[in-house]
């Protein structure tokens, strides 16, 4: 099964990324994760993409294609995939088309995970982290430490990163209506869109997630 999975910031698309390649049995593929496997590995595109982000740029399209198309061409994902930060755009999306066409394929489903811009803002600006260890994380309302801004785990300084900031976070959420959600439609005009409300516990998502798949599998 081919999916894409789409979503504003703040939906949870990792997480439910993770958990729905694990229940379907296929590879979870994060551009995000891409591109730190190739900078690390010292890949041709590796290291195209490691000075585009030291100087702060954007990743160009063909650079994350090539990338995308190299993994998805990997033995362990030749019955299937999760794409997750990919496609990010329009032209992304024609050349992921292009590319499974090549081989006869084609996408199952495009997973719509829906969330408020509201509550988005919510949930990325109640975020603290903690200074000593980026994996300890918090939040001011779904999980507070025990003591204020003290983290539970080492007793480091739990603060709000720059880009968990409410401006920040509206910023993003402008970026991904002009460029990621315009997909939605492309993928609808294909009957592959299923939108998924993802104001729920995480199990339930998932469990909505599924639900569709059987409808939209080819």
């Amino acid at each position: 099964m081919r999916i894409v999975l789409v979503g504003p910031p703040g939906a949870g698309k990792g997480t439910q990324a993770a958990l729905l390649a694990e229940r379907l049995g296929i590879p979870h593929i994060s551009t995000g994760d891409l591109f730190r496997a190739n900078v690390s590995q010292g890949t041709d595109l590796g290291k195209q993409v490691d000075a585009i982000l030291r100087e702060g740029g954007l990743v160009p399209d063909e650079i994350t294609v090539a990338m995308a198309a190299d993994r998805m061409a990997q033995p362990d994902a030749e019955d299937g995939f999760l794409l997750d930060g990919f496609p990010r755009n329009i032209a992304q999306a024609k050349s992921l088309d292009a590319l499974l066409a090549e081989s006869g394929q084609r996408l199952d489903a495009v997973l719509d995970l829906e969330v408020p811009e509201d509550e988005v803002v919510r949930r990325i600006a109640g975020r603290r982290t903690c200074r000593k260890d980026s994996s300890h994380t918090f939040h001011v309302q779904n999980k507070p430490p025990r003591e204020p801004d003290v983290c539970d785990i080492c007793g480091g300084e739990l603060y709000q990163r720059e880009d968990d900031r409410e401006e920040t976070v509206r910023k993003r959420l402008a970026v991904y209506h002009e460029e990621t959600e315009p997909i939605i439609g492309y993928y609808s005009e294909q009957g592959l869109v299923s939108t998924i409300s993802a104001l729920a516990p995480v199990p339930e998502v998932t469990r909505r997630a599924l639900a569709v798949l059987p409808e939209r599998a080819a």
